[in-house]
């Protein structure tokens, strides 16, 4: 039960990361609203560059972002591949919290795979008759026409009296304050972890205290807490759990090392789900030394999140060629990490 409980404040910690993580992306997205639409639509290369950026964005808002835009024919399907292969969905949040360097590190090199995928995608594929069956109305984006995310005059009448909502949010991101402040939740983490930790929660409890209710509420609360952060932190969980049982019973690393080409091809088969959460297993086996880098970046080429969902719904044909090619993707950059031996 010890150990359970040591899971259990670990996916805390984890989930909190992930939380305010969520927070300043949705607070960014708002506060610079309609500046990536403006420049997406210009030159492929263009394209190829800020769509890859987008993916690279933890979370799924750059990917329904592209997959908007190109259901309007408004940028290419490479620029599709280019999102989709830099995305790692909501499970980028979950790796900069378990392992933030290797993280830095993973993205970058998604980045410049998806923009050189991107460009060989759009040389190799014509897409003519795909397009024809995409819809005319446009996908819905969590964005806020009109939000002044600081208000003087409602600085003080908010923290008087605060909504439940609000209420709850502050005491939750003030426990997670003191959780690291005591060690209770930081453990024996790295003391530039701890301090950007600290500097990113205080942030997001001054967001909290300062944003009108209606960010508060649809963005915050209806969209993070309710939606995200219950599913997140169960899988988390779930599958740090069962990943303990399974090393108790079953000597997981000695099959991993033995079958590992195996395991190259389920991570990449495993993309085509278009979920977040079963992803999550080989990041737990990344962080616990028990796959290397290049299984984890193939499996993260692969998979997109809920990033493909939106494509799902208006175009299955488009929706299969861009896992197909991602996959593709996937195992040759995978196969070349395993034999080169990272």
């Amino acid at each position: 039960m010890e150990e359970i409980y040591r899971l259990f404040l670990k996916s805390i910690m984890i989930s909190g990361f992930v939380f305010i993580m969520m927070v300043l992306i949705e607070y960014i997205n708002v506060q610079s609203k309609g500046l990536w639409q403006k420049h997406l639509t210009g030159s492929k290369w263009k394209q190829y560059l800020i769509s890859g950026v987008l993916g690279a964005i933890p979370g799924c808002l750059g990917a329904f972002v592209v997959v908007a835009l190109y259901t309007h024919q408004l940028v290419s399907l490479g620029a599709v591949v280019a999102t989709m292969i830099a995305t790692s969905g909501d499970e980028a949040f979950v790796m900069f919290a378990m392992f933030p360097r290797q993280a830095t590190l993973l993205t970058l090199i998604l980045l410049l795979i998806g923009i050189l995928a991107g460009y060989l995608t759009d040389k190799m594929f014509k897409v003519k008759g795909i397009v024809k069956e995409l819809s005319e109305h446009s996908l819905v984006l969590h964005e806020d026409n009109n939000c002044k995310c600081f208000q003087k005059d409602q600085f003080w009448p908010q923290l008087v009296h605060p909504s439940l909502a609000r209420l709850a949010i502050a005491a939750g991101i003030i426990s997670l304050i003191i959780g690291l402040m005591t060690g209770l939740l930081s453990g024996n983490a790295e003391m530039w972890v701890k301090i950007t930790l600290m500097i990113s929660f205080t942030f997001v409890l001054f967001i909290v205290g300062t944003v009108p209710d209606h960010f508060l509420e649809k963005h915050i609360w209806d969209h993070i807490v309710k939606v995200h952060l219950p599913r997140i932190f169960l899988w988390v969980f779930g599958i740090l759990v069962g990943m303990h049982f399974l090393n108790h019973f079953f000597n997981v690393e000695a099959w991993i090392s033995n079958n590992m080409w195996a395991v190259l091809v389920i991570a990449v088969l495993l993309g085509m789900i278009p979920e977040s959460g079963p992803h999550l297993v080989f990041v737990t086996l990344f962080a616990s030394g028990t796959i290397p880098f290049s299984i984890l970046m193939a499996n993260s080429i692969s998979q997109d999140g809920h990033g493909m969902l939106p494509m799902l719904a208006e175009s299955k044909k488009t929706f299969l060629i861009v896992k197909v090619i991602n996959i593709a993707y996937a195992l040759v950059a995978g196969a070349a990490g395993l034999f080169f031996g990272f």
